[in-house]
């Protein structure tokens, strides 16, 4: 007695049963379609991975320009060139005297309008000492209100304030970057530590930041912010060490004179940062004889970090996407060779009534399922592989959301049009002469 016909909610749709084929299709050659894949995945993970690279690296280049502030303009003294030195006494000894001055400060107040704050600074390099710990620090001598106007917050303890700096106190506030080093075991606020022979007790400890690259002339670049750095009463600073900053060599005794090594100027409204910054540079160059000052502009650093972002990241993208390109080129050749090895089973289909439309159906949606499971796969290995670099080389990597899913609708399109063509060939065959290959 035969079995009763399958209901029709049972029996496999048309798709189904093309699925099914090209799953089996595929399993035959399970190596080649694995290798196949294999370049699909490469170029979906290479072009998730190298953005997430460039991602993570741009935003840390705009986030240290943030740090600087949007609204702020920065004024660094310069360093000139050897041969400008100048002669005070005799030919051993050099008082090298460049860069901004307390009479810059009072004309940018008193002649550029739209100005409402300004943080000035000394920085010096010196040894600072716990016990037998020492590093090598940036000691800037500055104002209270320094974190506020350069969003630099005091992580623990506190800043030191304007009775402090009148007083002209020997309080100290540490870079995070310094607090490992110096006191590995032990809280480091109310202790003290020593720069030459004098004594500083610690109130503070600000938020860490990330270590700024050096220009070329060895000074700290826009970018750039220092990690090892110690902050002191600017009024401290001038006690301390003066306006002359002394450096003893072997037979030598060299002298910088330096007012002033870096002031913020702070802008009250956003649209005036450029004009204001242009009119501070005419400024200082009329009253300076040789260009011994640099004006840094954050607010054009981070449009010209947003625009190189953009450029980085077609870049990388273009890069990533030729592998896509070679693995489609790959699927297409596999699905040719595919073609030419089906050729008879395309003629008896087409002899048993299959029409031209389903047997481009067949190896179309054989193309789609290589690229997309290399797609799949490929998003799984980019989303890891950003992780793997944060983990082992310490370097911020970001995948964004759309990230994955341009990468995989690109691998799917890929196996779209890679796979047309093979499959349009095999489509067009004469079933007799398919039928007769051998």
């Amino acid at each position: 007695m035969s079995s009763p016909p399958l209901t029709p909610w049972l029996s496999p749709s048309p798709w189904q049963r093309v699925w099914r084929l090209a799953v089996r299709s595929l399993w035959l050659h399970r190596l080649r379609s694995l290798l196949t894949v294999l370049g699909i995945v490469f170029g979906v993970c290479s072009v998730i991975a190298m953005l997430a690279i460039g991602e993570g690296a741009s935003f840390e280049a705009q986030e240290q320009i943030k740090n600087l502030g949007s609204q702020n303009i920065i004024l660094r003294s310069l360093k000139p060139p050897e041969e400008q030195k100048v002669s005070e006494k005799t030919s051993q000894s050099y008082v090298l005297q460049y860069g901004l001055t307390y009479a810059d400060l009072r004309r940018v107040h008193a002649t550029i309008p739209g100005v409402s704050v300004v943080v000035p600074g000394r920085i010096m390099r010196e040894y600072v000492w716990n016990l037998s710990r020492r590093v090598d620090t940036e000691i800037m001598g500055t104002v209270p209100w320094y974190p506020s106007m350069r969003n630099h917050r005091v992580a623990q303890g506190r800043f030191f304030t304007d009775a402090e700096m009148d007083t002209a106190a020997n309080v100290c506030v540490l870079a995070a970057e310094m607090v490992p080093k110096l006191f590995p075991l032990d809280p480091p606020l109310g202790q003290t530590v020593r720069v030459r022979e004098d004594y500083y007790r610690v109130i503070g400890i600000m938020e860490p930041r990330a270590r700024g690259a050096k220009a070329e002339d060895g000074s700290a670049s826009p970018q750039a912010t220092a990690a090892d750095r110690m902050f002191i009463p600017l009024q401290t600073a001038k006690t301390k060490y003066g306006e002359v900053l002394a450096k003893r060599r072997s037979g030598s005794f060299e002298a910088e004179r330096v007012e002033l090594h870096e002031v913020t100027v702070t802008v009250d409204r956003l649209d005036d940062v450029v004009e204001v910054a242009r009119a501070i540079e005419t400024l200082l160059a009329r009253h300076h004889k040789k260009p011994d000052y640099a004006v840094v502009v954050p607010l054009e650093l981070l449009k010209r970090a947003e625009r190189t972002k953009q450029v980085f990241n077609i870049v990388l993208g273009s890069i990533a996407a030729i592998s896509l390109l070679v693995g489609g080129i790959g699927i297409m050749n596999i699905m040719l060779a595919t073609v030419t090895e089906r050729t008879r089973e395309i003629g008896i289909r087409r002899a048993l009534g299959a029409k031209q439309r389903d047997i481009t159906t067949q190896f179309l949606v054989e193309a789609v399922m290589l690229s997309a499971t290399g797609g799949l796969l490929g998003v799984a290995l980019g989303v890891a592989i950003p992780s793997l670099v944060t983990w082992f080389a310490a370097m911020k990597t970001i995948v964004t959301w759309w990230s994955p899913l341009v990468a995989f609708s690109t691998s799917a399109l890929v196996g779209v049009v890679f796979g047309l063509y093979p499959a349009l060939r095999a489509a067009r065959m004469d079933p007799v002469e398919a039928l007769r290959h051998e």
